[in-house]
């Protein structure tokens, strides 16, 4: 069992900046691959980007690229996103997932809510403008 606990979200003007923390029990992080996902009110949840195991693959939504960043520190079994340049159209909860493997089940399956076994309760991001 994982248990997955988001901070850093918070209240930001439009073209500032958050870095969001997912801290991971359990002593086997490094078996998971993780992603973050956001649902904004009256909306489905949504990729937002995803991480391999070892950190060196990582996966963006087309709508934050260049601005988000995911990483992640296995020795603080903490994964991270960094959020640049922050649009009202951000405005979500942010949440952490965990797939119970290392590597991703197939091309572009990180997007895929199935692909993740475990889940956090949530961090809320507010952009205004």
């Amino acid at each position: 069992q994982v248990q997955l606990v988001e901070s850093g979200g918070g209240l930001v003007q439009a073209g500032g900046s958050l870095r969001l923390s997912c801290a991971a029990s359990g002593r086997t992080f490094t078996s998971y691959a993780m992603g973050w996902f956001r649902q904004a009110p009256g909306k489905e949840r949504e990729f937002v980007a995803a991480i391999s195991w070892s950190g060196l693959s990582t996966f963006y939504a087309d709508s934050v690229k260049g601005r988000f960043t995911i990483s992640r520190d296995n020795a603080k079994n903490t994964i991270y996103l960094q959020m640049n340049n922050l649009k009202p159209e951000d405005a979500a909860v942010y949440y952490c997932a965990a797939r119970n493997q290392k590597y991703f089940s197939g091309s572009n399956s990180y997007r895929r809510l199935s692909e993740y076994a475990y889940w956090g309760q949530g961090t809320q991001v507010i952009v205004y403008s």
